[in-house]
């Protein structure tokens, strides 16, 4: 598989999953570096929607990222570490903008 990059946005599958997670076949950013993506067999990524969510930022933000076919949010409150295993083909790559945004909104609901 390519290398993982932080801000490419991927098909990844989560499943299985619990309660209110987001489940199954759908994009993810991944917000980890690259060299802990790539040495640690994991990344770190915020599950991605292309229903119109009822809250705003900081728990969701409107993808702007090139080459996405559908409009697109990011649930930055759905982050999870997943194996490069589940993770796919790239689909397109955030601005480094929308990923400081990003990191805005976890910092804001992490505290």
């Amino acid at each position: 598989m390519a290398r993982i990059l932080r801000g490419e946005i991927r098909w990844a599958d989560l499943n299985p999953v619990r309660g209110r997670e987001q489940a199954g076949q759908r994009p993810i950013l991944v917000l980890s570096h690259d060299v802990f993506n790539e040495r640690s067999g994991t990344v770190i990524a915020v599950a991605m929607t292309s229903q119109e969510p009822k809250a705003g930022f900081p728990l969701t933000l409107e993808s702007r990222a090139t080459g996405l076919t559908k409009r697109s949010w990011i649930k930055i409150s759905q982050i999870r570490t997943l194996s490069v295993d589940r993770v796919g083909r790239r689909i397109a790559h955030a601005s480094e903008e929308e990923l400081a945004r990003v990191l805005q909104g976890l910092n804001e609901i992490l505290g």
